[in-house]
């Protein structure tokens, strides 16, 4: 693993790897591990965007919806320019979810010196992230989130993944940055996978 690593931190550079799926899918989750392995900054736009309608006190999510394009490129896209971020590798939680942001989050990455190499896209169904959803409320382990409020606002945000997130998988894979992985295994398992396939990856740019 650790030989691995070392491989895809040399590949990487301070480039980012951008995470997709459906809510539930663990995006954050993994995002933070990876991060962890290869001393990079998670960034999540989930967090960003719930602390900003806190901050301003909007609510744009509330329903399930994802927030404006323009309040997009306003809230989240300065992050990948942060000066404090310069030095480091990024692992991004669904930054541009919505078909024609990524061109722009393709864009201001590469400008700020941490090009796209990968986009990771975690696979599993609308029906187990349902089942996923409705433990979380029974454990009460997410907190007191306006878009997890009940299962009619959480198919919301389904229905929004695939009608607007889902095109911008599609334009990674055409890019040929796509890395699909297992979602529905464990938590484990899945960063394994991801390592794996990153390692794949960064073996085939070099050779």
């Amino acid at each position: 693993m650790e030989e691995k690593i070392t491989a895809i931190k040399e590949w990487l550079g301070t480039g980012s790897i951008n995470i997709f799926g459906l809510p539930m899918s663990g995006k954050d989750t993994q995002g933070i591990k990876l991060a962890e392995l290869l001393d990079a900054k998670f960034i999540s736009s989930g967090m960003i965007i719930r602390a900003m309608e806190k901050k301003t006190n909007n609510k744009y999510t509330k329903q399930g919806e994802l927030i404006p394009t323009n309040v997009f490129y306003e809230w989240v896209l300065p992050y990948l320019e942060r000066r404090d971020l310069f030095e480091y590798p990024l692992v991004l939680s669904s930054i541009g979810r919505w078909k024609g942001e990524e061109d722009q989050v393709i864009s201001v990455a590469k400008g700020a010196g941490h090009e796209i190499k990968a986009a990771i896209v975690l696979n599993i169904s609308e029906a187990d992230v349902e089942q996923r959803f409705k433990a979380a409320k029974i454990l009460a382990d997410r907190g007191n989130r306006d878009d997890d409020k009940n299962l009619d606002i959480f198919r919301v945000r389904i229905k929004e993944f695939r009608d607007k997130t889902l095109p911008v998988i599609q334009h990674y894979k055409t890019l040929g940055l796509l890395i699909e992985v297992n979602g529905d295994q464990s938590r484990e398992g899945v960063l394994s996978e991801i390592v794996e396939k990153l390692y794949h990856k960064a073996s085939q740019s070099q050779s």
